[in-house]
């Protein structure tokens, strides 16, 4: 234990060299993914998925916290963070790390996984190498299958540098001659088509390998003399820039949120630049050029070993016919207690149902809100959507059940970020089958994750309630992990009725029983039981906190958090992404314990479990430990009551992923992540042990 001595002068715990960087730890986060990449013993095309991932984790990155921080630096911000960088300090930092990754990535690509892939006969055709019946074949592709979707721009006065729509390829190209009309020509963009795919397949016998493949960037710069007869190209080279991604709407002017998001949505592809990435052999001049147009300085130029657009490989995963070569597929189970084909209701009604995914089937919620649209018995559906996706089962059945007669409210988050424009579709079709579609709260995102159905009975009305950690999306549901629970608990079911009351009449002043809700009783409930925690262990009272969590970044409940370690408070956190908090510091968190579990699929579920003096409490949650989602979010945790359901949740969860040694990471006081040591104990990777129960 770490208590401090009486007369010891107590630490400041927002001094700001106790927090770590949010941006750095997420950075790190992207460097475990990556780790995975270069892991031998990952399938090869799995290990070519996670290098694809670390890609679009950087472009998001760049979107949405680089462009803060830089936002920050414009604005003249004192600090980032709690961790008191000031922006330039950060901008730097993270410039730093993002070139390592950078170079880990395509030196992995490049003498790696390229050859790996080249022995198992899927080759990647290299221009400089191509044979001349490789090279007149890909000539004639290119002049019928491309050339005549490509514009080239040559740039004069009358075709000034034209906008350049985030993340797309182009090619800047330096020219010497006349044009058509006898005017000096020296330099032309070529904007890569988006209609186009990054990756043509060349045949078998022609690539001499059973899958073959070209990028198009190689083919644009091979063939780039077609697009300026009667001129010399001199020089190619790609380049792409990365914009900030946020919408700043301001809600409370905005008398319509849809029609205002989709005015910013046309210009999001035109924001403000913050990375430019360039080919590695690109000039000094053209880079010059690029970087005056798009405002930017050097410290914002990223070359690359390769095509700047690596994550298009991705497309080769399901382009490529080798089970071999990738994960074991699994069959997800349904839910045991329907597997009899009860109705669900009916099962509901004995028992609280947790669903844990991938591994257990998310049709099971599928069915349920099927047999909602359907049953004359059900009055009413209640459901939010944050990420649902327009062609989604879950969509089709809520229209279904307003055809049938049902009341339907649909609480529809529009600004899900980088899917408010399939929201702001879904919410059309959902009000087009005449839904009542509630667009949340202004100033307060929805990302409650809930469904309450209302259903006549004999004795009267219940209300069944499916609460998430993970959103309403069937594809998300087979990667991510993610827990569901079904109940028809009466406490339960009163709160999540009196939160869609709130949601769509605004109304003030609601009392919940049982859940705790942001931006009003979450972050003090967290912080009264972690305070409590800390108050059992100073009387000698069994005391303890586990939770699991996407990110901890909340400057009360780190603060909380090395309180209690500092009374004994033993903690162990299960971090897969930033995580604020430094572990392991003499005197303020020698307690607390932070890993990080990187595998197969994606970590999404949250829980938290508090000893409470030998009467545990347990916790499910929409919410990470993060400012937005306490603070600025609408979001639930809601409480385990079954003790079987709880005993579930604690092991596999919990136990389970706090015993893994094969997939943890284990962060340092120092902010460095480590592989969790084995020891002489048996390998145990959370995941593969719980796919393993799928068969036992």
């Amino acid at each position: 234990m770490n208590h401090t001595s009486s007369h010891a002068v107590e630490p400041d715990l927002r001094d700001p060299a106790l927090y770590i960087s949010r941006e750095l730890s997420s950075l790190e986060f992207n460097a475990r993914v990556l780790a995975q990449a270069e892991d031998p013993s990952v399938p090869l095309l799995e290990r070519l998925r996670y290098l694809c991932i670390t890609c679009t984790n950087l472009d998001e990155f760049f979107e949405i916290r680089a462009a803060t921080v830089l936002e920050q630096k414009t604005l003249g911000v004192g600090s980032t963070g709690p961790d008191g960088l000031a922006p330039e300090e950060t901008l730097a930092r993270l410039r730093q790390r993002v070139l390592e990754l950078v170079e880990t990535q395509y030196a992995l690509w490049n003498t790696v996984l390229q050859p790996a892939l080249a022995e198992q006969g899927i080759r990647f055709l290299a221009r400089d190498r191509w044979t001349p019946e490789q090279r007149d074949w890909l000539r004639d592709h290119f002049r019928r299958e491309i050339l005549p979707v490509l514009s080239p721009l040559g740039l004069d006065p009358a075709h000034p540098f034209p906008r350049i729509l985030n993340k797309s390829l182009n090619f800047a190209v330096s020219l010497n001659g006349r044009d058509a009309f006898g005017r000096d020509a020296d330099m032309a963009l070529v904007r890569a088509p988006r209609s186009l795919p990054r990756l043509i397949r060349v045949p078998s016998p022609i690539a001499d390998a059973e899958y073959g493949f070209v990028f198009l960037s190689a083919m644009l710069a091979a063939f780039m003399d077609e697009l300026f007869p009667g001129m010399q190209v001199t020089g190619s080279y790609q380049f792409r820039v990365t914009r900030n991604g946020e919408l700043l709407v301001d809600e409370a002017d905005a008398e319509n949120l849809a029609l205002a998001l989709k005015d910013e949505l046309r210009e999001r592809g035109f924001a403000r630049a913050v990375r430019l990435e360039v080919v590695d052999n690109c000039p000094d001049g053209i880079i010059d050029f690029l970087t005056v147009h798009f405002e930017l300085d050097e410290s914002a130029v990223y070359r690359c070993d390769g095509p700047v657009n690596l994550n298009r490989v991705a497309a080769i995963y399901d382009l490529v016919a080798r089970p071999d070569l990738k994960f074991a597929k699994f069959q997800p189970r349904m839910a045991p207690t329907l597997a009899d084909g009860d109705s669900v209701f009916d099962v509901i009604a004995r028992r609280d149902i947790l669903l844990h995914h991938p591994f257990d089937s998310f049709a099971t919620v599928v069915e349920l809100l099927r047999e909602a649209a359907h049953d004359p018995a059900v009055l009413a559906i209640k459901q939010t959507l944050y990420r649902a996706g327009i062609d989604s089962p879950i969509v089709q059945h809520l229209v279904e059940a307003a055809r049938n007669g049902k009341d339907v409210t649909v609480v529809v988050e529009l600004r899900a970020r980088f899917d408010e424009e399939a929201n702001i579709q879904l919410a059309n079709r959902l009000q087009e089958a005449g839904v009542q579609v509630v667009y949340g709260v202004v100033g307060f995102k929805t990302h409650a994750k809930l469904m309450l159905i209302v259903r006549h009975e004999p004795g009267g009305l219940r209300r069944y309630v499916h609460f998430g950690t993970g959103n309403y999306h069937p594809g998300t549901a087979k990667g991510y992990t993610d827990l569901g629970l079904l109940t028809g608990h009466p406490d339960l079911g009163e709160d999540a009725s009196k939160l869609f009351q709130q949601l769509s009449g605004l109304g003030s002043g609601i009392q919940l029983r049982r859940l705790l809700q942001a931006p009003f009783t979450l972050h003090s409930g967290l912080v009264e039981r972690i305070e409590r925690e800390a108050a059992n262990a100073r009387a000698g009272r069994p005391a303890g906190i586990r939770a699991k969590l996407n990110a901890l970044t909340e400057p009360g409940i780190i603060e909380a958090l090395y309180k209690a370690s500092q009374a004994g408070v033993p903690i162990d956190l299960i971090v897969r992404g930033a995580c604020a908090l430094r572990p392991g510091l003499p005197g303020i968190s020698g307690n607390i314990r932070v890993r990080s579990i990187i595998g197969r699929f994606l970590e999404h579920s949250r829980v938290y479990w508090f000893a409470n003096d030998g009467a545990p409490e347990l916790f499910c949650a929409s919410a990470d430990w993060m400012e937005r989602n306490l603070l600025r979010r609408i979001e639930v945790a809601f409480p385990i009551l079954d003790g079987a359901v709880a005993d579930r949740v604690i092991a596999e969860c919990l136990d389970n992923y706090l015993a893994d040694n094969v997939q943890a990471w284990e962060l340092h006081a120092d902010g460095r992540y480590s592989r969790a040591e084995r020891g002489n104990d048996p390998p145990h990777g959370a995941q593969q042990q719980l796919l393993t129960n799928l068969y036992s």
